[in-house]
């Protein structure tokens, strides 16, 4: 049996390198944007993280009235509790937008043309649903651990050491399985149900009931898939990794001298002018990072997410986004061996 995950990790490169090359400014600044939202080789998989606590270090429970000297006022909890909301406000709407990009990126791969403003009107309500759906996975995942973390923590003083040892023990296999079908979940909803919903207009979970049978029906070559792809998202991660830390130490000469400008003005002209400087340049140097790191990660999302396209459209031409490009490199490869 031929595993399509790895007959295509060819014909990915070269469906890529058609895409990028030669270098057009416009086209990679706007996958570059694109990228930005969608997130980092794995995809966009928005993580749940999440803290169960317990009786923590110390000699001892601490007294009712708190830490000693800590006394938090309403003003203190209120200013907590606003920056706490103004973070989960922005991630939803990072979420939000990332969810609707996912669409905006597949078509450009798709059409090898980037217009943002047009995929965007065209799969704005389909990104929703998908927003919806990471929504609901995110709380689910939350809900349990969160369930878990409030056990562990009421049955502390319950039972002994040994018995709560046998149960984290119980509950690390749990917590590793979860992720798997967490993750697989995810990744597949963005690698092959958004090419499904694109394909046939359809929601999230009609995307689901029209992969399944496919998945079902080429067990093999789904698994082989989530091998590779984890490998491959490693391997993309690290190359991404180095390629913007390189470039970012690029980047400390100029503003390095710019920094040195400011803590001249800073000490020897004025005070208020200098601490500007410095907030300006750090600011656009903290800018200038982010633009890095988003065009570098421009070759490598697009290799993945072509990747998982040729592959899906191996295991049923029904769902084939990309037949032109795999038709185009498929005749290349026959003529180069010929």
């Amino acid at each position: 049996m031929t595993l399509y995950a790895l007959e295509e990790l060819d014909d990915a490169l070269a469906v890529t390198r058609a895409l990028l090359t030669p270098i057009d400014r416009t086209v990679w600044v706007k996958l570059a944007f694109v990228a930005f939202f969608i997130g980092g080789p794995g995809g966009s998989v928005n993580p749940v993280q999440y803290t169960a606590g317990g009786n923590g270090g110390g000699t001892g429970t601490p007294p009712p009235g708190g830490m000693p000297g800590f006394d938090p006022g309403p003003r203190v909890w209120l200013l907590i509790a606003g920056v706490v909301g103004a973070i989960v406000l922005i991630a939803l709407a990072f979420t939000l937008i990332g969810s609707i990009m996912e669409f905006v990126f597949v078509e450009s791969l798709r059409s090898e043309t980037v217009t943002i403003r047009q995929y965007w009107s065209r799969r704005w309500r389909q990104g929703l649903r998908l927003f919806s759906f990471r929504l609901i996975i995110g709380f689910f995942v939350f809900g349990i651990a969160l369930l878990v973390g409030a056990i562990a923590y009421l049955s502390l003083e319950a039972v002994t050491p040994g018995a709560v040892a046998a149960i984290v023990l119980l509950l690390i296999p749990m917590f590793v399985v979860l992720a798997l079908v967490v993750g697989l979940v995810s990744g597949f909803t963005t690698a092959f149900v958004v090419p499904i919903m694109i394909k046939t207009d359809c929601g999230v979970l009609a995307g689901w009931r029209r992969l399944w049978p496919t998945i079902t029906a080429n067990p093999w070559q789904y698994l082989a898939y989530a091998v590779s792809s984890f490998f491959l998202s490693i391997i993309g991660g690290i190359l991404i990794a180095m390629a913007t830390g390189l470039l970012a130490l690029a980047l400390l000469i100029p503003f390095g001298l710019l920094f040195a400008v400011g803590v001249g003005l800073l000490v020897f002209v004025a005070e208020p002018l200098g601490i500007g400087v410095l907030v300006v340049v750090g600011l656009l140097f903290g800018l200038s990072i982010l633009v890095v790191a988003a065009l570098v990660q421009v070759p490598v999302l697009a290799y993945l997410r072509y990747y998982a396209l040729l592959i899906l459209g191996d295991i049923d031409p029904e769902f084939d986004l990309i037949p032109e490009q795999r038709a185009n490199v498929r005749e290349s490869s026959a003529a180069s061996a010929t």
